[in-house]
């Protein structure tokens, strides 16, 4: 009797052992998968955000003028800009000077007549209420598109007294469609885009407390 049960406990070591074994196996086969990124070759790279920059108030030691974007004959009236007003910035101005020609340009297709009056003076702000006072009369609509700015320099600057005056070029594909009332294309492609050359002015009172720069006047470049 002693040896049947000694035999059976073998037995069932035996049979715990194999089926461990077995169990063992399958179990690192069902594992739940660790979770790694997949890199795709067309997937852009993750998105990086700087580190915000302290800003300063402080008068500048020296004119900033590393990084120009002006031909020479531009020079004289730049440095006589930074004398007036230490706080100028080469860089920043044309950087606000590409953002307001964006948005100078969106606001006249759309006809919103509000923004255009925030950023130009009397003279530009009154060509432009004419132009859109045009268009709607004529039951037109624009369907337009700043593809991009291909560059964006310092063409003239002058100090007036207090005024600052800087005169902007601008190279920019732009897609340009018209439609009519009944929303028909009566000219332009948004699948072409145009070569546009303009020159702006801007223009501002450099002992004004206001930083905002006004759009002086337009023509084409």
């Amino acid at each position: 009797m002693i040896v049947e049960i000694v035999i059976l406990a073998m037995v069932a070591a035996f049979l715990g052992l194999r089926l461990y074994s077995v169990l063992g196996r399958r179990a690192e086969h069902d594992e739940p998968p660790v979770n790694r990124p997949v890199h795709r070759p067309d997937a852009p790279p993750p998105a990086r955000i700087p580190a915000p920059r302290a800003e300063t108030s402080a008068p500048r030691s020296a004119p900033a003028l590393e990084r120009p974007g002006f031909p020479p004959g531009a020079e004289s009236g730049v440095r006589a800009i930074v004398a007036a007003d230490r706080r100028f910035d080469v860089s920043a101005f044309l950087e606000g000077a590409k953002a307001a020609y964006t948005m100078v340009l969106e606001a006249f297709w759309r006809g919103d007549k509000d923004e255009l009056a925030q950023l130009c003076d009397k003279d530009v702000y009154d060509g432009f209420v004419a132009a859109i006072d045009a268009r709607a009369a004529a039951g037109e609509t624009l369907d337009n598109r700043l593809i991009r700015i291909e560059q964006a320099v310092i063409d003239h600057a002058e100090l007036d007294g207090e005024t600052a005056r800087i005169r902007v070029r601008f190279v920019a594909d732009v897609a340009s469609v018209t439609r009519n009332a009944e929303g028909q294309v009566v000219a332009g492609s948004l699948d072409d885009a145009i070569e546009s050359r303009d020159l702006w002015t801007f223009s501002r009172n450099v002992t004004s407390r206001d930083p905002d720069w006004l759009l002086d006047e337009t023509d084409e470049g």
